[in-house]
């Protein structure tokens, strides 16, 4: 066990959907996050951070076991999957010495209430109760009370006072934490905001700001094709992963999704306030960061699961005591994600890595220091629709299914509105990128490769067989 008696607070936050364009410091038109952009000025920015596989399960399985999806086998979306046998954060910090407490949207752990290294934690079904107490009028499940579901893009005002918001009750649930908590311990606090998840329904005031102002319209590649009724005819229409949104229902979207982060910010300002909040500030370390992005309309494409940008790129913002020797307002372009946040902490807090990790530490990015080697992309996957590599400058995605790719110039075409795959020009690259792609697809047991090629076609389930 570690030596706890300087040892710094964590307060480890994450939200939903939410994209890495989607803050101020990342030169969002319109998005106002001054609470999120000061962890940033005060710390670093990641602006290069993959989700390697974009939906909730496998992201928060990477987080919390510093694993890639390939190593914990979760490579798509299948709940009720036991995490038994391999150290966690949580749990490795637990025993040294730290209070572990998780607060707000679950991390799919199975079963629900299973700890994997947490001392306590109150889920997002403990909000639901506390609704109904507050008034038994209300008797709502908060989730379909305003007409909308919770994987749907149409939109409605929060219907009930801000502060019964799961946003507010989450942050107000963090305060009380903070009053009660072990004082002789450090404390890691896991703290998961729904938002900006579907339902959208933030409070009236967030969703007509951003009706008022405008909100940027939705990138469509050249690439792109609109989607026709049998592209949606296995889904529910409102919860179709693929749309071709009228211009109001687009604006009222757009404008509630940056509504529901606005006010993630607006509550953090009371949990990260060193007056009235977080009093410990100058010994926490505080990191940001989310599981996957959101489409939001790109290229005719909603939610996640897809290796475009608006998916799966996420912020990642972290700030820590003076004693770390972080370079303040450092942007670091090296290819990170999810993995690398559990070596990262356990590395700078001088306690040993377990050997089950895949992820790499980036606390010498974090002190403006380059490491002598690092590795050259972040493999993204997620079943049944892609695999693919970027190192953050291109990206080359490959579709099993169809066996369809693409080449994005991401330097130049950061918003992937150009497929350069049928390009003369850069064909050598796209050749390059698909040989890295085959040598990391080799061994897996899918048959992606036969012959030295990509081969379409292959069953691509969300666990990786095993023997």
């Amino acid at each position: 066990m570690s030596d706890t008696t300087q040892q710094p607070n964590i307060l480890f936050i994450h939200t939903e959907h939410h994209r890495g364009d989607s803050l101020g410091c990342e030169g969002h038109p319109v998005l106002l996050t001054p609470n999120m952009d000061n962890i940033a000025y005060r710390g670093a920015r990641f602006s290069r951070f993959y989700s390697a596989a974009p939906s909730c399960i496998a992201a928060r399985r990477s987080m919390l076991r510093g694993q890639i999806p390939q190593t914990h086998g979760m490579v798509g979306y299948r709940d009720g999957q036991e995490w038994d046998g391999i150290p966690t954060l949580p749990g490795v910090l637990r025993d040294n010495g730290y209070q572990t407490v998780h607060i707000g949207r679950d991390m799919h752990q199975y079963p629900k209430r299973k700890c994997y290294g947490f001392e306590w934690m109150e889920l997002r079904e403990d909000y639901d109760t506390w609704l109904q107490l507050q008034n038994p009028r209300h008797g709502i499940d908060e989730w379909f009370g305003g007409g909308v579901m919770h994987n749907d893009w149409t939109v409605h005002p929060w219907h009930l006072p801000e502060d019964l918001h799961c946003t507010n009750w989450t942050v107000e649930r963090a305060l009380q934490f903070m009053e009660r908590r072990d004082p002789s311990r450090p404390f890691f606090l896991s703290l998961g905001f729904i938002a900006a998840h579907p339902p959208f329904q933030p409070p009236p005031f967030y969703l007509e700001r951003y009706l008022r102002t405008g909100v940027p319209e939705p990138y469509i590649g050249d690439w792109a094709k609109p989607p026709q009724a049998a592209d949606m005819a296995h889904d529910d229409y409102v919860c179709s992963s693929r749309i071709n949104l009228p211009p109001e229902a687009q604006l009222s979207m757009r404008a509630a999704f940056y509504g529901l982060l606005n006010h993630v910010d607006d509550q953090l300002r009371r949990l990260i306030n060193p007056v009235k909040g977080l009093r410990h500030l100058e010994n926490t370390i505080i990191i940001l960061t989310s599981d996957h992005g959101e489409m939001l309309g790109d290229h005719y494409r909603f939610r996640k699961s897809v290796a475009y940008e608006g998916a799966a790129r996420v912020p990642f913002l972290m700030t820590a005591p003076r004693r770390f020797g972080l370079k303040q307002g450092n942007v670091i372009d090296a290819p990170a994600t999810h993995a690398d946040i559990m070596p990262t902490l356990l590395d700078m807090l001088n306690i040993e890595t377990p050997d089950t990790v895949d992820g790499l530490s980036l606390y010498p990015w974090l002190r403006g220091e380059t490491p002598e080697s690092w590795r050259d992309a972040i493999h993204i996957e997620h079943s049944p629709n892609h695999q693919a590599l970027t190192d953050g400058r291109e990206k080359f995605i490959w579709w099993p299914g169809s066996g369809q790719e693409h080449f994005f110039d991401l330097t130049n075409d950061p918003h992937e509105l150009h497929d350069l795959t049928g390009d003369a020009a850069a064909k050598p690259r796209v050749d390059a990128w698909r040989e890295r792609l085959i040598e990391r697809l080799r061994d897996r047991p899918e048959g992606f490769v036969q012959n030295g090629k990509l081969i379409p076609g292959q069953h691509f389930g969300p666990m990786i067989p095993t023997a």
